[in-house]
């Protein structure tokens, strides 16, 4: 598992590792998909291999549910960077947060970096085997 942990305000979780299907989120250890959120973490309802361009955005509604909206919202799309469709990308924009698509390896690291910064992220994650 590769260690990404880097230094950010108390009560903030952080991803401190990810790899083997899983993600090591605030010490807890999450196997499968994940909704990441700097206060908590969701298992997030799709299948590992789910199909990036076809995402269900009711998938991602505990990102759009909370009472502060986010900045950002980070997608992992597993190994390697899959885009979303402009028109699920203006969906996702019209619910708050701008999306960032990059392979999870990538995401988990600027989700750190953003937190660190003190911005407000959320990330939805696919693992990485």
């Amino acid at each position: 598992m590769v260690d990404i942990t880097p230094m950010v305000a108390q009560g903030v979780q952080i991803i401190h590792g990810y790899g083997d299907g899983k993600f090591r989120i605030g010490e807890v250890s999450h196997a499968g998909p994940v909704l990441v959120q700097p206060e908590s973490t969701l298992v997030w309802e799709v299948a590992s291999d789910v199909s990036i361009p076809e995402l269900d955005l009711a998938t991602l509604a505990p990102i759009f549910e909370v009472e502060e909206t986010y900045d950002i919202l980070l997608i992992g799309t597993g190994t390697r960077q899959v885009f979303l469709p402009p028109a699920r990308r203006a969906e996702i924009r019209a619910m708050g947060p701008v999306a960032e698509v990059m392979d999870t390896g990538a995401a988990c690291r600027t989700f750190n970096l953003l937190l660190a910064e003190g911005r407000r992220v959320a990330a939805a994650l696919l693992p990485v085997e």
